[in-house]
């Protein structure tokens, strides 16, 4: 896998180090253009603003996926692998992550970590992403980047979708337990739940058969708006790219993309 070193580790999770935002290969499935600005984006009306806040620049064009693409090769195209992607710049590009955190072009990476099912809970896959700022200062010659978190992302896959429901439904409600704040919301018609701490805020949304579980550090550089504004956004953006993994029986309706931002009004005759 060129660019990037995969290290087994003793409990059996693999470990990917690291996709750069620029310069490093990535697969046929992770490579995209620039990406493009659009016009502005929104996001749901019904996400309530949270305390935190975070970066991001939400005219970033949200990805969409035909029903006739997942899981299918197009002409041309490699067919869609039903499982995990295997490197977390499949789901977002550093680039993208760069750009919706307000980072210099090329100094973001993303780390990679496999893990192993779970036969106790149905769970067959797990994949941990961890996108962090300083990537081509950081990360060189493959080693770890330590620069600051911008966000991580835990994504869990089930063998089918009452069990991850029943595994999101118990880890929200022991992640409710020790946060400051909490509420229930959907993006579209997926649920999630919101978790607020001092130090970092939490999504959790179940899909399909898969739980995510994102997360944004207060600590994260460039940010701009709340972490009840992010997280959401962050969820529409990777979640159009993780439905063609998943097995076409299980699903669910398309993810919206965030209604546009209206533009300023023009001014009335007469006003100043």
């Amino acid at each position: 896998m060129a660019g990037r070193t995969v290290r087994r580790m003793q409990s059996g999770s693999s470990l990917i180090w690291p996709s750069r935002a620029a310069g490093a290969p990535t697969s046929a499935r992770a490579r995209r253009g620039p990406v493009a600005l659009l016009a502005g984006f929104a996001l749901l009306g019904g996400v309530l603003a949270g305390c935190g806040t975070a970066a991001g620049d939400p005219n970033i064009a949200v990805p969409t996926f035909t029903a006739e693409k997942s899981g299918s090769a197009q002409a041309g195209e490699e067919p869609v692998e039903i499982a995990l992607p295997v490197d977390c710049a499949e789901l977002m590009d550093p680039e993208q992550a760069g750009a919706l955190f307000g980072q210099v072009l090329g100094t973001v990476s993303v780390q990679t970590v496999r893990g192993v099912p779970q036969p106790a809970v149905n769970r067959t896959e797990r994949t941990a992403c961890t996108y962090r700022a300083g990537g081509q200062e950081q990360a060189v010659a493959g080693s770890r980047n330590t620069g600051p978190v911008l966000y991580q992302l835990n994504i869990g896959r089930y063998g089918d979708a009452a069990s991850a429901t029943r595994q999101w439904q118990l880890n929200t409600n022991a992640e409710r337990g020790n946060a400051i704040a909490s509420r229930d919301l959907k993006i579209g018609d997926i649920p999630g739940v919101l978790i607020e701490r001092p130090d970092e805020t939490t999504l959790a949304v179940v899909y399909g058969v898969d739980t995510l579980t994102f997360v944004l550090p207060v600590s994260a550089p460039g940010q701009t708006r709340s972490a009840a504004e992010t997280l959401p956004d962050l969820a529409q953006r990777i979640i159009p790219a993780l439905t063609p993994t998943q097995p076409p029986g299980s699903r669910p309706s398309a993810v919206p993309a965030p209604a546009p931002v209206p533009g300023p009004e023009a001014p009335r005759a007469g006003s100043t």
